[in-house]
Formats: structure tokens, sequence, C-alpha cells
């Protein structure tokens, strides 16, 4: 029986990851206590009335004075800093994924749509699904072999040990949190889904060679000639719940034998293919957000939404209209390696198929079977009801934004995902006359098991801006000096976030360790307003790629937004996701004030006259 581990455990990476970013990648910092209670403050300053900031700015000065509680905190941080190969990951990822409730549907696990396929019809599904199969297979060998490069960001190594935790891993649902399982040796076999029925897909041959791209494709006819039936029972619709609701269905289904070799199958496969069935035509106008809503969620119980199995940390979806896309879990996985991913995949469809097909007969897909006695049959039926209100409650609204792309900031030596961070904040006060709590995600795989930290916004210097962007009264080289600070500005917030010298983690840290050592949590972050400063109405991320594709996932508050976007030389790719049931909140309307914001900054930049 292969062995189940718990998230982080790191005995089956090769020697050549030691290799390759063990000694070249630092451990990360604990930044220093002072700094970062200071930059607490500033980004507390635009979003509190100065009575309020005046008496949090006494009570985190109370907390870090010398002697105090927040001294003692971190010097228990930067002992678990050097005892450890990373001080606040692990806690990280326990409290922000694997201790949230919350369905992992919309709220957790996001989705990328690809640029369409030019192909309609199952036929030719089939042949790019093995394609897909085949590339990520092609993938998965160069991490074993040590034959990808190891990736640099700045200059600097990055750390690549979250590529071989891509692959037969899967998220455990747990009464109070959840788990991570991974397997430490690699199983031979993917899970295939379609029409809400899942197939187990050998994908080696017995001398441990890989099936070529005609192997999988026939194998991939013989699982369409035992799926042609659509009234199953949607298994898959289970792992769409809230969390605490699946683990109670989940234990119940694991009382069963054939449930449980089933259910184990599909956790311990390399990685799940979805191939979806048509859904519903539309205008040009919205396909890119449909497609985006499909990838992130399946489209409802009455589309495709059966065939996932969200707790997967690799789903492709492949759909007959020339759609595809992919699904990941974010405690294992985050943007930017499956953005590399991506690129190999596209990178790999370009080249014909190298090999020919043995000409060695390949054992039948094998069905995965499921017994559904009253119970089961009750929580899939509650299961569904509450997908369908979610995904009802789901605004995505995705555009390309084609005036200009990052060339042109950088033609003003600004940064392009700083310029684009200040516009985002700008649409958001024209829409809503006021700013809010935003977060933006950075990577911080340049330090040993790094992973993500948050920039905070708004600062002062765009406050100042957005507040003189329509005052008549100001000129237009005034405008454009605050914008200029107002990007800088940002631009080193996200300097400092690389150097790992970020306030959230630390602050999640600080907290983190008062309740480890047995105190009460510390009154700074009971205070209010540690609420409004975490209160995320704008969660936002910048995933760059070499494709038109786009990330798309929900918002963190539910009277919030998120966005995502890709900026290209020429164009920037957007996803705007908000909640109909909020009434102040409107994905299409924030994207079109954030396409004329764009307009505008421009024409501040490059007046016409």
């Amino acid at each position: 029986m292969q062995i189940l581990c718990r998230y982080f455990f790191y005995n089956n990476l090769r020697s050549w990851l030691d290799a390759c970013f063990f000694s070249s990648v630092p451990s990360q910092p604990v930044p220093p206590l002072a700094q970062t209670l200071q930059g607490y403050l500033k980004a507390l300053e635009p979003l509190l009335p100065p009575q309020e900031l005046s008496h949090t700015r006494r009570m985190v000065q109370e907390f870090g004075r010398s002697g105090g509680l927040g001294p003692q905190l971190q010097e228990g941080l930067e002992r678990r800093a050097m005892l450890t190969k990373n001080w606040i990951s692990p806690s990280w990822v326990q409290w922000a994924y694997l201790e949230s409730r919350q369905p992992l549907p919309v709220h957790s696990s996001p989705a990328i749509s690809l640029p369409r396929r030019d192909y309609n019809g199952w036929r030719s599904q089939l042949v790019f699904a093995s394609k897909l199969i085949a590339a990520v297979l092609d993938f998965k060998a160069k991490i074993n072999t040590g034959q990808l490069p190891v990736e640099h960001m700045r200059g600097k190594p990055l750390c690549m040990e979250l590529y071989p935790l891509l692959f037969s891993s899967c998220r455990i649902p747990g009464p109070k949190h959840d788990y991570v399982t991974h397997h430490r040796r690699s199983p031979t076999h993917i899970t295939v889904v379609r029409n809400y029925q899942f197939f187990q897909l050998e994908v080696y041959n017995s001398d441990g060679s890989r099936l070529t791209e005609s192997q999988i494709h026939s194998q991939l006819l013989r699982i369409r000639s035992q799926s042609w039936k659509t009234d199953k029972e949607p298994m898959g619709i289970l792992t769409s719940e809230h969390r605490h609701t699946w683990g109670q269905a989940y234990n119940r289904l694991l009382t069963d034998k054939l449930n449980r070799e089933s259910v184990r199958m599909i956790e311990t496969g390399l990685f799940s293919l979805c191939l979806d069935s048509p859904v519903m035509r539309i205008s040009d106008e919205k396909y890119a957000s449909r497609k985006a809503a499909q990838v992130l969620h399946g489209g409802g119980t009455f589309s495709n939404s059966g065939n996932r199995w969200f707790d997967k940390t690799l789903q492709f979806v492949v759909g007959e209209d020339g759609s595809w896309g992919l699904l990941y879990e974010q405690a294992t996985a985050e943007g930017p390696p499956i953005a590399t991913l991506l690129h190999h995949i596209l990178d790999y469809c370009e080249k014909p198929d190298p090999k020919r097909a043995p000409l060695v007969p390949l054992p039948m897909p094998k069905k995965l079977y499921f017994h559904i006695d009253r119970e089961i049959k009750r929580d899939i039926e509650h299961a569904k009801q509450n997908l369908d209100i979610l995904i009802n409650d789901l605004d995505v609204n995705v555009f390309n934004f084609k005036r200009f792309g990052k060339e042109l900031p950088k033609q003003h030596r600004l940064s392009p995902h700083s310029f684009i961070q200040v516009a985002m904040q700008l649409a958001y006060y024209r829409v809503h006359n006021e700013v809010c709590a935003t977060c933006d995600m950075v990577s911080q795989r340049m330090f040993r098991g790094g992973r993500t930290e948050f920039v905070r916004s708004p600062i002062n210097q765009t406050l100042r801006f957005i507040l003189a962007f329509d005052d008549a009264s100001l000129s237009r080289e005034a405008k454009v000096q605050l914008f200029r600070e107002a990007v800088d500005a940002y631009s080193e917030l996200i300097a400092q976030a690389f150097k790992g010298h970020g306030i959230d983690r630390h602050l999640l840290g600080l907290k983190l360790q008062a309740i480890e050592e047995g105190y009460s949590i510390p009154k700074v972050f009971m205070d209010t307003a540690y609420g409004v400063a975490t209160h995320w109405k704008l969660r936002t991320g910048q995933v760059p790629a070499n494709t038109d594709s786009v990330m798309c996932f929900g918002p963190l508050v539910p009277d919030g937004y998120a966005i995502c976007y890709n900026p290209q030389a020429d164009h920037v790719h957007f996803s705007i996701t908000a909640f109909n049931c909020c009434e102040e909140t409107n994905a299409e309307k924030l994207a079109l004030t954030l396409k004329d914001t764009l307009c505008r900054l421009q024409e501040l930049l490059q007046p016409t006259v």
C-alpha cells in the first residue's frame, strides 16, 4: 500500500532538487519588528479616520515597546527561523487554506482559462486531450530527471520544491481542518472523468515507459465508449461542499469498501482530466467569461460540475468546443509554477508525436464504481443545491483590454504591475467613492519553502493621486507627478516583499506565535483596525504568462471583488468576479470603469492635444 504523507513531506524529492535550490536559495528572513509595525500603521492611514488611527497607533506602540509582548514574540519567530526551513509558509498554508471551511470552488481554487483551440467536436477533443496528457507526463519526466531548469526572478534562483508536489497529491477533508496527501511512490495512473463517471487510466507501460499519444488516444476512445450514459450520480459534486459537510459525507462514503477503493484511485492519481460536454452557445462578447466560469466551477449541476473532484491538486479541463484550462488546489499549487507547466504544455502541443504506438495490447481503462446508499444520495442532493446557489451568486467578467499593454508603462519608466494596481484602486474609488483594503499576491519563492506574501494597498501616495485625479484646479503635470509617486511607492512595497520584508505574513506569524506560547491573542490583533485592514474588498493577482491566458477566482469577502490580470506587450487580460448577493458590487460596472480608467491614464501620460 502506498504511503500517504502530510503536507511538506519531502523525502520523495530527488537529490537533484537539493543540489538545485537547497544550496542556492536562502532561508526566509524574519523582518525587523519595528519596520513591520511602522508599515502596518502606514497601511492603515488611508483607511481610518484620525481618531481611530491615533487609538491604534497607541496600541501598536504598546505592543512593540522594549520589553513588551511584541519583542518577546519576535524572539520566538527568530528562534523558529533558525530551526526550520521556513518560519511562516507551513503556518500560512495551514491558516489560509487547510483551516478554511469555505467550499473550494469559487472561494479557494483558482482556474486558468487558455485560448480556445481550433476545433469543435468530440473527436478533436480526444486528440487534443491525448496530446495534453502526453505533455504533462513529459513535464513530470523532466522534474524526475532534473531537466527542469531552475527558475530565476530578478537574477536570483527560485525555490523549485513545489513542482514534484503537484503530482499525486490531493486535499483531504477533516472535521476541523483539512490536510494534504502526497504519494511518495508516484502512481502510474491518471483519472479521466466524463459524464460524471470516473476512470483509472494507466499512462505507463509495464517497463516504465510512457504511453504514446496514439496509445492514450485509443484509451480515451475506450473511455468514451464506456461513458455514454448521462444519468449517473455526480459524485464529484460532493467535493464542492462546505468543508465540514464534505468531511462528514467523506467519512460515510469511505465506510463502503467499493467507495473507498474508488476514492483512493482518484486521490492517488497523478492528475485528473475532465472531458466536458458541450454547453449552451453564447455570444462572442460573453464567451470568455463563460469559458473561465466553466473551468472554475463546471457550470452547475446541469452542466459539467459533476466532472470535477475539487480536492485534486491538478485538474485539466478539455471541452468539446475547443475550450480548455486548468483548475488547481492552492494548498499545494500556486500561479507561477502552474504557468510554467502550461507553457510547457503549449510548447509540446506544437510538436508532432515523435513516437509510433507499439503493437502491444493495452488493458481496458478501469471504471470506478460507487455504492450510493440513501445517505450518500441525500448528501449529493444537498451538494447540488448548494453549488448551484454559489454558482448563480458569482458574477464573472473576463475581458481583453486592447488599447495598450505593459509596453506603455515601460516607455514612461513605470512598473506595469504597479501601474495596473494604482489603476484598479482608482477604478474602485470611481465606482464606490472610497478606497478599500486591497491584497496583492506576490511570490516568495526566492526563499526556501517560500509561498506568497500580500502587498497591502492603498497607500498614502495612491490616495493623494486618487483625490487629485478629477481636480480641475491641478495641472496635468502635477497629476502626472502624483501618479508617478503612487506607482513608484507601490513598486517599493513590492521590492520590500521580494526581500522577505512584507508585513502581512510577519503579522500573522506574531499572532500565531502568541497562541503557541500560551498567550491570549494580543490586543493589536483584536482591534477594529485590524479587522478593517484585513477585510480585503479587492483581492488581486498578476499571473504573467507567455500566452493569452487568464486566471479566475472568487472574492475573499461577500462585498468585495477579485481581479486577476495577465499583461502582454500590447494588451492585458483581466478577470473580475463579484457576488450578486451584494447590491453594492457589480463586476461589469467595475470592468467598464477599469477600462475607462486605463484609457484616461494613457491620456494623462500621452495627451493627444
